[in-house]
């Protein structure tokens, strides 16, 4: 007994020492980035390139917005941000109950064809997109569009095997009362899909919100900018001020952190649930 509570005691030391390690690596490029954007250029080029800065540049975080325009960009990224993740949250939830509960003929292959979309590389379709989103070009549909629809096959995939799991009784006994089906998608469905979708939103925002190709070839005026390009911009507008763009990152960075928080208990449930079921 002795013997294992001594290896017992040793296995969680190791284990505490392998998450603190863990949790420093995963925390070091934020401290870096904030610790960066709040230094000067003499400074950084100096050698104190991971210490805490000597002089500590907060009005770089003032002149981002000022010289960058980049509440502008922020602005446009929420936009674009939070439309994509609602149509595709609709839309994608809408499909999934068409698929899994719906009886009709093509279902499975609807949804095989959903799912084909997930092989689909911006990288492939970028020219034909460009063609087929002329008219729209320099707007936020001509991002909005193209988010949802690469958002989509992974949103659905995701969210058949949490309706799948679900029982059909809540959904009968509706009927039975008298329910029709949108009643029963808006008012049963969705608040019991609540942790999938939440895991569908916070993926889809890190996917559009970080999104680079597609917002530099499809917006090339500042009134429809979003924030990653908006960053990308100062390399070349202020080679100079490292600390602006450090502090342009930060800001870039905030918003994700935030909706993790919000969204974490959620995303926990939502992968319970995929573990109890499988």
């Amino acid at each position: 007994m002795k013997k294992m509570k001594a290896k017992g005691k040793k296995t969680g030391i190791v284990t505490t020492i392998l998450l603190i390690a863990v949790t420093i690596i995963q925390l070091f490029p934020l401290y870096w980035m904030f610790t960066f954007s709040l230094k000067s250029n003499k400074e950084i080029f100096g050698g104190n390139i991971v210490g805490f800065p000597e002089n500590w540049e907060w009005d770089n975080y003032a002149r981002v917005f000022e010289k960058a325009h980049l509440g502008r960009y922020l602005f446009n990224s929420m936009v674009v941000t939070g439309a994509t993740i609602l149509f595709t949250l609709v839309l994608s939830a809408m499909a999934t109950y068409a698929i899994v509960r719906l009886i009709w003929k093509l279902s499975k292959v609807v949804y095989f064809i959903f799912l084909t979309g997930m092989m689909l590389s911006i990288h492939a379709v970028l020219l034909p997109l460009f063609v087929n989103m002329k008219p729209l070009l320099d707007t936020y549909w001509a991002l909005i569009i193209p988010y949802v629809a690469f958002a989509m096959p992974t949103a659905i995939l995701l969210m058949v095997g949490t309706l799948e799991a679900l029982p059909k009784e809540l959904e009968e006994a509706a009927f039975i009362d008298g329910a029709n089906i949108y009643r029963v998608f808006w008012q049963i469905i969705m608040p019991l899909m609540k942790p999938i979708l939440s895991t569908v939103a916070i993926l889809t925002f890190l996917s559009s919100w970080n999104e680079m190709m597609l917002a530099i070839a499809f917006v090339s005026g500042e009134k429809y900018k979003t924030i990653t390009v908006g960053v990308n911009d100062m390399v070349g507008k202020y080679s100079t001020k490292w600390g602006l763009i450090g502090a342009g990152l930060t800001i870039a960075t905030i918003p994700t952190l935030v909706l993790y928080v919000f969204l974490s208990k959620n995303i926990q449930k939502s992968l319970a649930m995929g573990a109890v079921k499988g």
